[in-house]
């Protein structure tokens, strides 16, 4: 197994920082904040965006003397995971700094983000009518709003702050395409079709050094870094919502435990979902998912790779498994091409949760090409997916079908099925 790990992932990849389409630049607060961002557009598709990272970037090895820094005690060798054998060489993280300066960094960051990935499409920000953006721990209540207005996006423009763990920039972009989401009725407004034929931004912001900073949860520390990847789309012009399911489990253990700092009533919903829409404004909409959150008040605590395995694989099988039924259907029904999905873009929790969702699928008859693609990030929880997705979309094509795969703590589950424009 190892051997297999080890080729399919690019254990020789240079850190992000020193690619050579990469952007630098320092955010000059507190020691100053290295900045790395890349641009991606498929000119066939009319698809772009722009992804990244900011901090220090750490390899395996020098991770565990920073986080035996943080912690105060050395990291025991049976509480060192092999990160390389779970996808990751590499994470982002920045030094202490006071809460205004986080905040300053990363509305700085996702200004820089949204204006990147507007600009990669060809548009100015101007013209964004619409921004989605999932955020696991956001830096204050209203931080799609903040970035949102430092980018200089008009403030009539829709913007939605989705906090679903690792799930919100899928269920973004479910929300954006999907017109039959509506979340038990407590949407009020069918945001796709709103957003038919507009210029959409969705995507993942997270300051995950900053989340995890407090916490003493040796594998989160291990495992999360910075990360960011905003996509700009049209829907109905250069993406085509063709099938999906949002999904929920309750972590009723609190296997992976997340503390939410946002506005949720902590109530759980008997017989409905779990997650609450609330209009915040005329143009603000925030979708807040309920979280086992962690007992002794620290931001994550989360059990072994191997209690990730069992909290995702099984239901995140399920629900990949009913999508695919659903589109097999579709296409029998001739609603929709006859087409082989080309790629899964899979939220990248570690290397061999992704393996093992793609064993268990293709021992059920389903075939799909998941590749690794975030190995310089870590788990970057909602950025995951569209970083991912930007990776790809140079070998994407005109009429691609593309499976998109998010999970996160909660339980969240959305996977879609897309048409690329033709």
């Amino acid at each position: 197994m190892e051997d297999t790990v080890h080729e399919t992932i690019n254990l020789a990849a240079a850190p992000f920082f020193d690619q050579p389409q990469v952007d630098k630049i320092e955010i000059p607060i507190g020691p100053g904040v290295p900045l790395g961002s890349q641009q991606v557009f498929n000119p066939q598709l009319g698809i772009g965006g722009a992804y990244g990272a900011w901090g220090e970037a750490y390899d395996n090895e020098s991770l565990k003397a920073f986080i035996e820094r943080r912690l105060g005690a050395p990291l025991l060798e049976s509480e060192t995971m092999d990160l390389a054998s779970l996808g990751f060489n590499y994470r982002h993280h920045i030094c202490s700094l006071s809460p205004q300066e986080h905040l300053d960094v990363e509305v700085t960051v996702g200004a820089h983000f949204l204006r990147a990935a507007a600009h990669a499409c060809g548009w100015e920000p101007s013209e964004v009518q619409a921004v989605l953006i999932g955020a696991s721990g956001p830096a204050s209540e209203d931080y799609t709003l903040r970035i949102a207005d430092q980018a200089g996006i008009p403030e009539e423009a829709l913007k939605v702050s989705v906090h679903k763990a690792c799930d919100g920039s899928v269920g973004g972009l479910h929300l954006a395409l999907n017109p039959e989401l509506g979340f038990g009725g407590q949407m009020q407004r069918n945001l796709a079709e709103e957003l038919r034929g507009k210029k959409v931004l969705v995507g993942g912001i997270e300051g995950l050094s900053r989340f995890v900073q407090a916490s003493r949860d040796k594998n989160a520390l291990q495992l999360f870094g910075n990360g960011a990847g905003v996509i700009g789309v049209i829907p109905g012009e250069n993406i085509e919502f063709i099938v999906g399911k949002s999904h929920e489990v309750f972590d009723e253990q609190g296997v992976l435990a997340v503390h939410m700092y946002y506005p949720h009533t902590r109530q759980r919903h008997e017989g409905g979902s779990n997650l609450e829409v609330s209009q915040e404004g005329k143009s603000h909409i925030r979708v807040a998912g309920l979280m086992n959150e962690p007992r002794d008040g620290e931001p994550v605590s989360m059990a072994g790779p191997m209690g990730m395995v069992k909290l995702f694989v099984r239901s995140g099988v399920q629900v990949v498994r009913e999508v695919y039924q659903a589109y097999q259907e579709r296409i029998n029904q001739g609603i929709a091409a006859s087409k082989k999905i080309s790629v899964a873009i899979v939220h990248h929790a570690n290397y061999k949760i992704n393996k093992l969702k793609e064993k268990h699928l293709r021992d059920q008859g389903i075939v799909l090409d998941m590749p690794w693609l975030l190995s310089e990030f870590g788990n970057v929880s909602a950025a995951s997916n569209m970083i991912a997705f930007l990776r790809r979309l140079p070998r994407m094509e005109p009429l691609d079908h593309v499976l998109i795969d998010g999970f996160g703590a909660g339980t969240y589950y959305d996977a879609l099925v897309v048409s690329l424009a033709g």
